[in-house]
């Protein structure tokens, strides 16, 4: 019940915080209408969010890592919750832009801390599912932010947007409060188990203290923490056998300490320091990068359909309103939740078989051949809808075959990336998600920057055709990892990150 009601505050927490920053795109017309300025300038509010958005991590996941995840979760909300109340009452182009900053400011944690939450309370075996689970329900955020802003701002004014997401963030606030204690608890790594049996064995009179039960044989092991293969001393182990062995098992609860304000840190500043370089470091592991960049270039075929949306469908010949331009977002949300049904159990399946035909032993490369087939569905999205627009196709092929194809490769792929880096590297899942946040947001401003420019000087196909080419390229190096990850593992084995 309790993982349940954890991960369900925190999943509210992804949604409420990626819900605003991309809602603009069908309110486009009005921002250029109200605050005197063009399409390209308009787009800044979008591009500049995702920008802040990405390095707003080097705070949050510091402070996550330092003080837990519950403290970054309530002061993040404040923060998106007093942003949205300046975004419903700004009156310039200026005043917006600030509140999109701070916007952007506030809503880091929904790309960083919910990976680290669900590497905190769910089994490996189970983290396909619930990253995946996690990628929908944020970038279904995005997706259900248009459907929503383009009717309402249609109907009853962009401004009640803004306070109808005010009071989405409220509710969400609530829910950590009451909903999620604390998830961050550090477990002991074999070095420093080590290391406190040598202190608490000798004391500093000379004379020998008791040993904790279930440590004394470290020395005779030469200081060592042995790994005895499980099948040898436990042979039966179903869900049954030890549940018996457990009676504890799925019993627990909370504790009131894990319901602070946050957790005490003997090193605070050590912690974050340690923080704000590791995500620098991780850029040099190859597995990192590669996740980053499919995650980035994935991420980028969404970001395409929001960018474009307005400029295709609201020109001739299809001359449609912000609702109805809105609305096709729900085939992007549609293809979203067929990537939920399938991407995660389809990995965990593919996995499973592996590891039953290596003799029980799972390697994080296993995972990545069920990429194949939403590599494909990527593929065709991005030729449906570059040559959709530039041919004046009908608007329901472009958006039944090219929007779904982008909701279900945006499910699908960045999880699947980031469930192998997290299982390579678990110890800093949260700093990880930052290095691929920064990636992948730095490219999507620089994508917002000029994708409109470019496409009224060359048309749709080149610069839609170029990202899909270069998601292609990232993804294609899946093949490389497929039978080299382990030994890149293997170059990072005795990193300082397998031990924090």
């Amino acid at each position: 019940m309790w993982k349940a009601l954890c991960i369900a505050a925190s999943t509210s927490v992804s949604f409420t915080q990626g819900f605003g920053p991309l809602a603009l795109a069908p309110m486009f017309p009005y921002y250029i209408q109200d605050f005197n300025s063009t399409l390209p300038d308009v787009v800044k509010f979008t591009g500049v969010a995702i920008l802040v958005l990405g390095f707003s991590n080097f705070i949050w996941v510091p402070l996550s890592t330092s003080f837990g995840r519950r403290p970054v979760y309530i002061f993040s909300q404040l923060i998106c919750f007093g942003s949205s109340i300046w975004r419903a009452r700004a009156n310039s182009y200026s005043s917006f832009m600030g509140a999109c900053v701070l916007n952007g400011i506030g809503a880091g944690p929904a790309e960083t801390i919910q990976p680290a939450v669900i590497a905190d309370i769910f089994f490996l075996h189970d983290r396909g599912f619930w990253n995946t689970l996690y990628w929908v329900f944020y970038m279904g955020s995005l997706m259900v932010g248009p459907i929503i802003s383009g009717a309402m701002s249609l109907h009853v004014g962009w401004r009640n947007f803004w306070w109808f997401n005010t009071a989405l963030i409220a509710v969400s606030l609530i829910m950590v409060i009451f909903m999620f204690p604390e998830t961050k608890w550090h477990r002991l790594h074999p070095d420093e188990i080590i290391k406190q049996i040598k202190t608490e064995k000798v004391s500093p009179t000379g004379s020998t203290e008791k040993v904790p039960v279930g440590l004394q044989d470290a020395d005779k092991l030469g200081g060592e923490v042995a790994q005895v293969p499980t099948h040898g001393t436990m042979p039966d182990l179903s869900a049954q056998a030890t549940a018996e062995r457990d009676p504890y098992l799925g019993k627990g609860t909370p504790s009131k300490a894990q319901w602070r304000l946050y957790q005490p840190n003997a090193h605070p500043f050590k912690t974050i320091i340690l923080d704000l370089w590791i995500p620098w470091k991780l850029f040099a592991f190859p597995i990192v990068e590669f996740a980053a960049f499919v995650t980035s270039w994935s991420c980028s075929s969404f970001l395409t359909l929001n960018l474009t949306q307005s400029q295709a469908f609201a020109a001739p010949p299809y001359n449609l309103n912000p609702q109805d331009i809105g609305f096709m977002n729900f085939a992007i949300l549609i293809g979203a939740m067929i990537g939920l049904g399938t991407a995660g159990p389809f990995s965990d399946w593919i996995s499973a078989r592996a590891t039953r035909k290596n003799g029980g032993i799972r390697e994080p490369e296993m995972r990545l051949p069920a990429m194949i087939p939403y590599v494909l569905i990527m593929m065709l999205g991005n030729f449906v809808v570059a040559f959709g627009y530039e041919q004046k196709w009908p608007w329901a092929a472009i958006v039944v075959i090219g929007f779904t194809c982008a909701g279900i490769q945006v499910a699908a792929l960045p999880a699947m990336v980031t469930t192998y880096a997290v299982d390579s590297y678990k110890p800093v899942a949260g700093s990880l998600m930052v290095a691929i946040t920064v990636n992948k947001n730095v490219w999507g401003y620089g994508f917002s920057e000029f994708i409109n420019t470019w496409i009224a000087e060359k048309g749709y196909v080149p610069p839609i055709m170029t990202n899909m080419s270069l998601v292609t390229l990232w993804c294609l190096f899946g093949i490389v990892f497929y039978y080299y990850g382990k030994t890149f593992r293997r170059w990072s084995k005795n990193s300082s990150v397998h031990h924090l």
